[in-house]
């Protein structure tokens, strides 16, 4: 089992802490056995069994939890004395009403609540409210190429990590569609995921009237991934192929997926002005597995990929990513993490001068000292003019070359 020292490390600091810890993700990223990790360095640190109470509304022994009362009786006849429990709910969002619940046992008890779900709303409306800002959020992501490297080698597998970046690119980092060999076997699981995640987590959560029309727009925003978008760009493309649709049913159905954290919608940041500018945002899909099974563009197509790569790795690592928009021109990414800035430029080989000097030159208008950097997947690098110059697989492996 790979240890998931990237989100635990995060967590760990907050173990008996009251703030309530809510860990979201696409479903099948890893967030249950993340849990199940925390769990285990809980009880390393000699907490009793009967004060640790583990709860996965996805399994049918729990099914008659998922009403508020039900989970309330079931969780208060559990504590029985004043000590510290430590309360783990798996896929909260299938519990009626759990934010009343979840609020009940924080202000009753002496309690750290762990919570976890498929949606990045689980922070949103109701928790939110009844909580009043008692809460932490942890977004996991399927695995990073270090650590599908991790799993690999944990099988006893030797790993050449130049032959494995492009099979990562392929594939993604969904731990299921390791668990398997052969380019069948894996778009066979993929397949099925992607599946899942339509039907469980967008058509039925959100009681979508048009499935075709769904899919439709997470096919073009997947295989689109990177790109600048806007409701009526989507609605036209769908119009010409014969399915007219309105923005305002695309706005709502991509809302539905990004909810569903399939792909995220990256606000652009006005560099100059300091400021998050609420239009022109780009979508970067969560996994390029879903990208190998969607994609339909050849020309540019690792430009694409590199910068989705990025910018997954950025969110795994707990950083918090915009799209940079300069006077002149863009920086693909506007990094930010514990009061710390820095920009990131991605392309996939600087093949050419003209390549060279416009990704090195994008930083042109761009007049502060934080720390610029391209990245790209040529094997020998060269810095330039103040900007670092990286290749993709060493910023993969190397968390320490970009600031902590």
């Amino acid at each position: 089992m790979v240890l998931r020292e990237l989100y635990l490390r995060r967590i760990r600091p907050f173990y008996d802490s009251e703030l309530v810890k809510v860990i979201t993700g696409i479903r099948r990223s890893g967030k249950s056995t993340l849990m199940l990790q925390i769990v285990d360095e809980i009880r390393a640190k000699g907490v009793p069994e009967d004060h640790i109470i583990v709860i996965n509304f996805e399994m049918y022994r729990y099914r008659n939890l998922m009403q508020p009362d039900a989970l309330n009786d079931y969780v208060e006849g559990r504590i029985r004395d004043q000590e510290k429990y430590y309360l783990f709910f798996d896929e909260i969002q299938n519990v009626t009403d759990f934010e009343l619940v979840i609020n009940s046992f924080r202000a009753g008890h002496d309690v750290s609540i762990f919570l976890t779900g498929s949606t990045s709303k689980l922070l949103s409306g109701e928790l939110s409210s009844h909580l009043g800002g008692r809460t932490l959020s942890f977004r996991v992501m399927p695995f990073t190429f270090h650590e599908v490297r991790q799993l690999l080698e944990e099988k006893g597998k030797k790993v050449d990590v130049r032959q494995l970046l492009p099979e990562y690119i392929q594939w993604g980092g969904f731990p299921l569609v390791w668990s398997v060999d052969g380019a069948e076997d894996r778009t066979f699981v993929l397949s099925n995921l992607y599946d899942s995640i339509v039907l469980k987590d967008i058509i039925l959560r959100n009681d979508i009237k048009s499935p075709v029309i769904l899919e439709k727009i997470l096919t073009y925003v997947i295989a689109n991934t990177s790109t600048l978008f806007s409701g009526n760009r989507i609605a036209g493309v769908l119009t010409s192929q014969a399915l007219k649709v309105s923005a305002p049913v695309v706005n709502a159905y991509l809302k539905s997926i990004v909810d569903a954290c399939v792909v995220d919608q990256v606000e652009r940041y006005d560099i100059r002005g300091s400021k998050v500018l609420a239009y022109e945002a780009k979508l970067y899909v969560c996994d390029l597995g879903f990208f190998h099974l969607k994609k339909n563009r050849v020309k540019d197509e690792y430009n694409f990929v590199v910068e989705t790569i990025i910018y997954n790795e950025l969110v795994a690592r707990g950083y918090h990513v915009y799209v940079g928009k300069t006077p002149k021109g863009e920086i693909d990414f506007v990094v930010t993490k514990n009061q710390k800035r820095f920009y990131i430029q991605a392309t996939y080989l600087m093949e050419s001068e003209q390549t060279r000097e416009r990704e090195f030159g994008a930083y042109a208008n761009v007049r502060d000292a934080y720390p610029k950097y391209v990245i790209s997947m040529d094997p020998m690098t060269q810095d330039e003019n103040g900007v670092r110059h990286l290749g993709l697989l060493e910023f993969l492996e190397d968390e320490a070359l970009i600031p902590q």
